[in-house]
């Protein structure tokens, strides 16, 4: 499997969230550092995505959570770094009454298609954004999607500790785009 770039969410995915286990248990697991995980800056976010994805000694896969996936869309349009392609987990809606009003530099998202296969994870009851949200961004990204259930956000709140099912659904993507 390729390298991976951990881009997590607002906050910066905690200790019991699936990133950071993922992260801890696999040395090609590598994160993203921008300047505030508490106040994010689309900016500065894209910008640190861009140094680990030059980090990386070959185009790595993205596994991007929550308003990482807003990141990835705006900076698949602004920078031409290669990448394997993304996994994209619990796309929020910014246009939702849920969406954090310290993140409003990352609201409208580009429509069009990704420059690189993606794969959107969603739950059926994600208070971030619902279902019909997910389907219409993979459909606008070209982007594979797969429904997962009543996952909420995917998140620590879940419970999903090392979210076995997400492991093999990355297993599978990177699989796929390898070829």
């Amino acid at each position: 499997m390729t390298d991976i770039v951990i881009l997590p969410g607002i906050g910066g995915s905690g200790e019991l969230h699936w990133q950071t286990r993922w992260e801890r248990s696999n040395p090609r697991y590598r994160r993203f550092q921008p300047a505030d995980w508490n106040r994010p800056e689309l900016k500065d976010w894209i910008s640190a995505l861009d140094r680990a994805v030059g980090a990386a000694s070959k185009p790595p896969l993205l596994l991007a959570h929550s308003l990482a996936c807003l990141l990835v869309a705006h900076w698949q349009q602004v920078s031409a770094a290669p990448v394997a392609g993304a996994f994209l987990v619990a796309v929020p809606n910014p246009e939702a009454q849920a969406f954090p009003v310290e993140a409003a530099s990352f609201a409208n998202p580009p429509l069009g298609r990704f420059r690189f296969p993606s794969l959107i994870i969603a739950s059926a009851n994600d208070p971030y954004g619902t279902i019909e949200h997910a389907r219409g961004r993979a459909s606008q990204w070209r982007s594979g999607i797969v429904e997962v259930g009543e996952l909420g956000h995917i998140n620590e709140a879940s419970g999903l500790e090392d979210w076995p099912q997400g492991k093999a659904l990355l297993t599978a993507f990177a699989a796929g785009v390898a070829n």
